[in-house]
């Protein structure tokens, strides 16, 4: 069963905005609430915790105190909400940035077309081309906090610095680079302390996801990073300033994919016939089609592939409404056939992704709730 974005009740994209409304930055939504939930507050720390989906809680709460006390209701106040579509990091880091739906900012995929020269963007090593302004035409929000009179400090890892994905969402505030949990959990301390008056710092953690894709959500491997990511919540909150709050939530969950759940676009010739190039992520696939070849493609996919996901053609899923308002420009990044997975299923394109997509254990980028479903917990001393 998919859960689809409810845009017009709040989801991440209306994390930072209710955040700085609650700042008192004037002029913005606050579809979550939260101005309510953080009244008097004047310093705001924002914590993603990259792949901790609202339903992996109660799986981390044996190794993570934190976690487990704040589901008791002992500890901070649990909430959720959902990312937006597509479920993967790129569309949801722009979207927490800019407070903009993944339709009007334009990053629709992991991997996706550059509609003027066919080549293949991958945003997590996309440098200047093409240029970050140009390809997300929405800035972040940390130039209008800042504007207002807020301090703004980003913490995160030193290899993302200058890179698009980072001057797409992070312009505008001081990047300060953290290697690891505890430097993460001081760079956002000390950037809360320190500010002269009102704060919003935004720290990033992503050995969660990374432990996940790697070695699945029943491992060993995600256990202690579970751990850690509890470690860095007990640091954080027990170091909270009195006028400060803590609020933190992810950009999308995960679900294991067993073996026998995988799909290789490229190992059937029936399949491969008429696409051109796919792009998207083993969730969501866009299908870019040879010239006239979409009404084939589209029958043949849903012949051998309608058990396993959703296909449409562009268009179809231009109106599901799932990105948010689209227009042309930016639909045109989208591919001719839009495959998104149903249950645990996943599509393979082994030809062109790189050898590593095909051993991910855990995965992400489609519409199930594991995936879209996400935390928004709010700390205060």
């Amino acid at each position: 069963m998919f859960v689809a974005p409810n845009y017009d009740q709040g989801t991440l994209a209306d994390v930072l905005p209710g955040a700085l409304a609650a700042l008192g930055v004037p002029g913005l939504p606050d579809r979550l609430g939260l101005s309510a939930r953080l009244d008097g507050v004047r310093r705001l720390a924002v914590l993603l915790v990259d792949g901790m989906g609202h339903h992996q809680l109660p799986a981390m709460a044996p190794v993570a105190p934190v976690i487990a006390a704040t589901l008791r209701g002992e500890l901070g106040l649990a909430l959720s909400t959902t990312c937006g579509f597509p479920s993967t990091t790129p569309t949801s880091l722009i979207s927490l940035a800019t407070g903009a739906l993944p339709g009007a900012h334009g990053v629709l995929a992991f991997n996706t077309i550059v509609p003027s020269t066919g080549r293949v963007l991958n945003h997590t090593v996309w440098a200047d081309d093409p240029p970050p302004r140009e390809w997300v035409p929405v800035p972040p929000l940390y130039a209008a906090a800042a504007a207002a009179g807020i301090d703004t400090t980003v913490v995160n890892r030193p290899e993302y610095a200058g890179s698009g994905l980072t001057t797409a969402t992070s312009a505008g505030a001081r990047y300060l680079p953290a290697v690891d949990v505890d430097s993460l959990a001081t760079g956002m301390l000390t950037a809360l302390k320190e500010a002269p008056a009102r704060a919003l710092v935004y720290g990033y953690h992503p050995q969660l996801d990374k432990a996940g894709h790697a070695f699945g959500l029943t491992s060993a491997q995600w256990s202690a990073a579970a751990a850690e990511v509890d470690d860095l919540l007990s640091r954080l909150v027990d170091g909270l300033p009195e006028d400060a709050a803590l609020l933190v939530t992810s950009d999308h969950g995960q679900l294991d994919v067993p073996a026998d759940r995988r799909i290789d676009a490229h190992a059937d010739s029936a399949l491969s016939a008429g696409v051109r190039v796919v792009t998207g992520e083993p969730r969501v696939r866009y299908l870019h089609t040879e010239p006239g070849a979409t009404p084939d493609v589209l029958a043949a996919w849903r012949a051998l592939a309608g058990h396993a996901a959703w296909i449409g053609t562009r268009e179809e899923a231009v109106a599901t409404g799932w990105y948010g308002p689209l227009g042309e420009r930016h639909a045109a990044r989208l591919g001719d056939v839009v495959v998104v997975c149903r249950d645990d299923w996943a599509i393979l394109a082994t030809a062109t992704d790189p050898a590593s997509v095909s051993s991910l254990v855990a995965m992400h980028g489609s519409l199930t709730e594991p995936e879209m479903r996400i935390p928004l917990l709010v700390y205060r001393p």
